[in-house]
């Protein structure tokens, strides 16, 4: 009997650059991420922090050489419209958890503008067991789904604002501007603890990191539906990831030297500085740190 015919796995191809995805609920980030890697034909791809499958919005992607910058979108700021369900409370802070408590609602949005401005400023923050927070090398979130409960010490976070979008009886819409570490659905959780009545995140839409918003954004669909060159310019260069750093173009001389591993040494430099580097020609060639020697040594380069 013969074999029924299987498509081609499609050729991989070198592809580098940031994408801005806008993923849609139901979707864990991986998944997102695999989905839009298959898409380009991506030998290589990675996320700058995840979200979770209930939640939607902004997820920045890396793709090819762009992979090696990634790590400087997960120290950046956050922003969020966190629609928020007053008096239950669930054993994970969202909606993907049990119901372990439920209280009869009766708050003013004086009362509620009141407790929302204990969590402005630098705060003291104890991070959800449904985490991805390691405890003895495994996210928190594997012993919460068995129901073991770890200790976890609060940390010092950042939230530069937190203003109500819309406010009616058990539901409310908050819009968050947080710093690096900041879990909204703890935020949720607290929130209930203060008015008394429980709560927890009901719905999350991340709207900005970094620099870059959600209406730069594309979605899988629209994705799917372009032509691979279509999809080639819908990509921002891999130095969009760190366009925080100073610039500094290089001649001839220290971009070989650059290159080749040498840190090059120029006036007035600051040890732990960090640079974007560039070759005589504009080409973005990567990320230069000031080494003990007061020198700029090369920390993240593109492959020549």
């Amino acid at each position: 009997m013969q074999k029924p015919a299987t498509s081609p796995k499609p050729v991989k191809r070198k592809v580098d650059g940031v994408l801005l995805l806008d993923k849609p609920v139901g979707l864990s980030s991986n998944t997102a991420l695999q989905k839009a890697k298959r898409l380009y034909r991506a030998e290589k791809a990675g996320h700058t922090g995840t979200l979770d499958p209930f939640a939607t919005g902004l997820l920045p992607l890396c793709l090819g050489e762009a992979t090696k910058f990634s790590q400087f979108l997960l120290d950046a700021d956050k922003e969020y419209l966190a629609l928020v369900k007053l008096g239950v409370r669930t054993s994970s802070g969202d909606p993907e958890g049990e119901v372990i408590g439920e209280h009869p609602v009766n708050v003013s949005k004086d009362e509620l503008l009141v407790a929302l401005t204990g969590f402005i400023g630098e705060i003291e923050q104890v991070p959800p067991m449904h985490s991805a927070l390691k405890h003895g090398g495994r996210p928190l979130y594997e012993y919460a789904r068995k129901g073991i409960e770890i200790e976890r010490k609060a940390r010092r976070v950042s939230v530069h604002a937190l203003e109500i979008e819309t406010f009616s009886g058990d539901l409310c819409s908050l819009r968050v501007h947080s710093g690096k570490g900041f879990y909204v659905r703890a935020l949720a959780d607290d929130l209930g603890e203060v008015l008394g009545c429980g709560a927890h995140l009901q719905g999350l839409r991340r709207t900005a990191v970094g620099p870059f918003r959600i209406e730069q954004a594309q979605t899988l669909e629209g994705l799917a539906a372009m032509p691979e060159a279509e999809l080639d310019n819908r990509l921002m260069p891999a130095d969009i990831m760190v366009e925080a750093l100073t610039a500094l173009p290089l001649d001839i001389e220290a971009t070989w030297q650059i290159c080749h591993g040498q840190p090059i040494w120029l006036p007035r430099l600051t040890i732990g500085q960090r640079f974007r580097l560039y070759a005589p020609d504009g080409r973005f060639l990567g990320v230069g740190e000031v080494n003990q020697d007061g020198k700029v040594a090369p920390r993240r380069l593109l492959a020549s």
